[in-house]
């Protein structure tokens, strides 16, 4: 498989280094992709006076926001909306306060039909252990910019989501601690489950300590040939960790990325460094190629339905765990078994010593 750069609306970058390029470590991307020839050059200083009509320097251009005026766009290629914030090292989704929530959207559909997203983000706060929340969800979806109660985007989104859930909701979901990575594929039928932090639906997971770390933490989401794998790198080792690997994936192209973040009664900082896209040189079938995949509706084929299954610290899937109500059944069927046990053995004594009585 070979890799392509692409070098064009989907890709943001926040932070330059001495070249002027976005700061994020080159080893990060695919690793059979070849370098570029050259990487552009710090911007020089104007050596000639404006024209009439432009701007000089320090000036806004046409359209531009001068200081202390809003803004709605991040350059000409995303938009971003609620408590989000620009700097010029990241994108700050949601500062660290209660009730806040914060996206930013790519503004051109990608119509690749093979491709892979890095993701670099930060996940910081001054709560302690389990006093934070609740989280960042990367998007591939149908529609954009429309706030609601999903990590800051609305609920039964047409497309993909992995979230990056910091708190956990589910009392009874002892089983896996928080953080944790998941996925979900919807067609706009299906809810997320904020109670059971979206166990019915998610395609598989994996925890990852995502929190005030010290190094630079990111997340890859890759799409190819109907499967779809997430791989984080977050332990400051420079190599991805698989997360969720699952085939039988349908997804159309046409759709938007995008990045969204909320918080609640609990607060975080949720900061977006970069988001790249590659586009995966792959070939497909003709029928697949002649295929209009703008009429794709996203899909899972799962050999079990996703609510019947949760994750193992593997990545795959497993049976569901024993709660409270499980437990108490399991045990009354295994006192009544003993009971039964014990009579049957009682009576089957009893005639035994009748028996022997007879030939006395």
């Amino acid at each position: 498989m070979q890799y392509g750069r692409l070098e064009s609306n989907v890709t943001l970058v926040c932070g330059k280094s001495k070249t002027g390029t976005c700061n994020i470590n080159r080893d990060r991307e695919p690793r059979d992709r070849e370098p570029r020839d050259r990487e552009p050059r710090d911007r020089e200083p104007r050596d000639r006076e404006p024209r009439d009509g432009e701007p000089r320097d320090g000036e806004p251009r046409d359209g531009e926001p001068r200081d202390g005026e809003p803004r709605d766009r991040v350059g000409s290629q995303w938009d971003f909306w609620g408590s989000t914030l620009l700097t010029s090292s990241y994108v700050r989704l949601t500062p660290d306060e209660k009730s806040k929530q914060g996206s930013i959207w790519n503004t051109a559909p990608c119509h690749l039909k093979d491709w892979e997203m890095h993701v670099h983000f930060k996940v910081h706060g001054s709560g302690k252990k389990s006093l934070h929340g609740d989280g960042i969800a990367i998007w591939y979806t149908k529609d954009r910019l429309h706030p609601g109660p999903v990590f800051g985007n609305q609920d039964q989104s047409v497309g993909l989501a992995v979230f990056l859930d910091s708190f956990g909701n589910d009392l009874h979901g002892m089983d896996r601690s928080f953080p944790y990575v998941s996925a979900m594929v919807n067609n706009g039928s299906v809810s997320y489950d904020h109670g059971k932090d979206g166990r019915s639906s998610e395609l598989g997971g994996c925890s990852a300590e995502i929190r005030n770390r010290e190094h630079d933490t990111y997340l890859a989401v890759r799409y190819s040939r109907g499967r779809l794998t997430v791989m984080v790198d977050v332990d400051d080792k420079n190599e991805w960790r698989e997360c969720i690997d699952i085939g039988g994936v349908r997804l159309p192209t046409g759709y938007y990325f995008g990045a969204s973040a909320a918080t609640g009664d609990l607060s975080d900082n949720h900061d977006i460094v970069s988001m790249k896209l590659y586009q995966l040189m792959v070939e497909h079938p003709p029928e697949e190629e002649s295929q209009d995949w703008t009429k794709i509706q996203p899909s899972v084929s799962l050999l079990k339905p996703p609510k019947d299954n949760v994750d193992d610290p593997t990545g795959n899937f497993r049976g569901t765990p024993l709660t409270g109500w499980k437990v108490f059944l399991l045990l009354l069927c295994a006192l009544l078994g003993i009971v039964v046990c014990a009579v049957v053995g009682a009576v089957v004594f009893q005639k035994r010593q009748e028996r022997n009585k007879r030939f006395y």
